[in-house]
């Protein structure tokens, strides 16, 4: 059981990246691709009908963690308050943000949500990525099985760093540039004419940036956390993962060059899977590492809860999963297609 809900766990997690990572790349490139006011209702409307229903995976997510791992959640979510309040609020702000800026005709009002939806996006993408970062780095679990630590120090690692140092950082900017490049992919897909234009040229060179900065974060995981890689090279069934992140990669400016516009959005969401995918079969099975002592890490085994609960809320979450799956097919197909800003809100 153990297993099974460390695969659900990581499942719900990174399902919200994928699926709610186009919303955060809209959001990014927001003030960047659009040019005028109906560019930017258009940008606004892409999203309109999917990101509050993106949303509830994150909510899931931290719902199944309580559920199939308390240790874990009460640890994590202890030491990682101010964080997780900063997530609330931009996530608080991204809403209103969006739902605010059509109550007044006004251009300066438009101009503050417009800026405020930005702002939002492009933090909780780094925010995002930085958190990655504490996983795979580790944090400075005591022998209780708590810990406490400031936002950021000296920015070095150390056996009690801050949730910012140099590492988490850097994690925190190759999110960014990677969701950007999904939001990138999910526009040229979605709408129509120069701004659509522009969302492809724009992903060709976002394509370079993200590429090259997976290499270089790839290899400073290797020296920040060795026995991530070192999982990764003695797991044989891992290297299909991997090799899915390579090729997923490699095959977005193919897929850029030729004709149709949801292959390279779909290899965008195959390389974000999988990504995550790797990462959480690398981590497996520990959820989180201490920097102190390796002995203090929490694992699936010391933080799984008891068994006969587990059991029947694995019925539950199948029934659960089934239905939103068949919610979100239904979603995506009801909005399909290219944006139409004369059918109003959403298309």
């Amino acid at each position: 059981m153990a297993a099974t809900w460390f695969a659900i766990v990581c499942l719900m997690f990174t399902t919200f990246v994928v699926l709610d990572g186009f919303d955060f790349g809209a959001g990014i490139l927001h003030l960047l691709l659009a040019k005028n006011d109906t560019e930017r209702r258009s940008i606004i409307s892409a999203i309109g009908p999917l990101w509050d229903a993106n949303e509830v995976w994150l909510v899931a997510g931290g719902g199944v963690l309580f559920f199939a791992f308390p240790r874990a959640y009460s640890a994590g979510f202890s030491g990682f308050y101010l964080p997780l309040t900063m997530v609330l609020w931009l996530l608080i702000l991204r809403g209103i943000s969006i739902e605010f800026r059509s109550m007044e005709e006004a251009p300066l009002w438009h101009s503050l949500w417009d800026g405020v939806f930005c702002l939002s996006s492009a933090l909780m993408a780094i925010v995002l990525g930085a958190a990655l970062g504490n996983i795979i780095r580790g944090v400075p679990l005591e022998k209780n099985g708590y810990f406490t630590g400031p936002l950021f120090t000296n920015l070095l690692l150390s056996p009690h760093p801050g949730v910012l140092d140099w590492y988490t950082t850097l994690v925190g900017i190759f999110a960014f540039f990677a969701l950007a490049l999904h939001g990138a992919l999910f526009l040229r897909m979605k709408l129509s004419g120069e701004i659509r234009d522009r969302a492809e040229k724009l992903a060709k060179s976002l394509w370079w940036v993200v590429a090259g900065m997976s290499l270089v974060t790839s290899g400073l995981s290797n020296y920040v956390q060795p026995r991530l890689f070192q999982a990764l090279e003695s797991r044989s069934w891992t290297w299909p993962i991997c090799a899915t992140t390579i090729i997923s990669l490699i095959a977005i400016p193919i897929m850029l060059r030729k004709p149709g516009e949801v292959r390279p959005f779909i290899a965008s969401c195959a390389f974000l899977f999988s990504t995550l995918a790797m990462t959480a079969a690398a981590m497996y099975p520990w959820l989180l590492a201490s920097t102190v002592n390796p002995a203090f890490d929490i694992d699936v085994h010391n933080a799984l809860a008891g068994e006969l609960g587990l059991h029947a809320g694995l019925g539950w979450w199948v029934l659960a999963i089934a239905l939103a799956i068949g919610y979100f097919a239904f979603l995506f197909r009801a909005f399909r297609g290219k944006v139409r800003l004369d059918d109003g809100y959403g298309h």
